[in-house]
């Protein structure tokens, strides 16, 4: 199929030209205005010439491209667990809640230290106690004053006494008080259940009476523990 072809007429044949049109014969005209095909002086009418009666125009299209990928999402690697969100879990009672979170195997190393404050300060306690403790962890972590993670807060040099020579000790993992330590640290982690302790940063078993405790602010007390901000 051939391809229409243009010429400009003269300027002055354009000027006195007249073109009439019928539905009979089919014909078409196009105006176009170009940059490259126009001046400032005048505008040149783009004229068709005289096609014959069977050319017709010839339209290319784009080539039309079709992309067929497979939309996989990643799946967690071996041994790596996808934590469900927060939103998910709904519980009457924070010991509702912790029977919903499922039990991880394998943690972080800023989570197990989480898990292991809470197991060791308060695993006898209950667990409105063990979330106090956790939170205090957390609060700390938060605060400028204190080191900025969870392992920096629980190794920081005089703050917890089952913290011997810089380690923590051996966790009896296969009991009942880990698997709630465990859970119990992710609910304040993620910010599950609300605390009494609140902000607190501070905490000591009721049977010591601190000095530092005069000048801080008393929130709770949970059990055995006191907590302040």
């Amino acid at each position: 199929m051939g391809r229409k072809t243009y010429s400009f007429s003269a300027l002055a044949i354009a000027a006195t030209a007249s073109l009439s049109f019928s539905s009979a014969d089919g014909a078409e005209a196009f105006a176009q205005d170009s940059p490259q095909e126009t001046n400032a002086a005048a505008d040149a009418a783009l004229v068709e010439t005289a096609p014959e009666a069977d050319e017709s125009v010839e339209i290319v299209p784009q080539e039309t491209v079709f992309v067929s990928e497979e939309v996989v999402q990643p799946l967690p690697g071996e041994g790596e667990t996808v934590d469900a969100p927060a939103s998910d879990f709904a519980a009457n009672s924070l010991s509702e809640l912790v029977s919903l979170i499922p039990t991880e195997d394998r943690m972080s190393e800023e989570m197990t230290c989480l898990a292991g404050a809470v197991y060791f300060e308060s695993r006898g306690e209950p667990l409105a106690g063990q979330l106090a403790v956790a939170r205090v962890v957390i609060n700390r972590a938060e605060d400028s004053r204190f080191p900025a993670s969870y392992c920096g807060v629980v190794y920081q040099r005089a703050q917890f006494s089952f913290v011997k020579n810089g380690r923590m000790p051996r966790i009896r993992t296969h009991t009942a008080a880990w698997q709630r330590a465990k859970a119990i640290a992710r609910i304040a982690h993620d910010g599950m259940w609300d605390s009494p302790a609140g902000d607190a940063v501070y905490f000591h078993a009721n049977y010591v009476r601190p000095k530092w405790s005069y000048r801080k602010q008393r929130l709770a007390q949970i059990d055995t523990h006191i907590f302040y901000r």
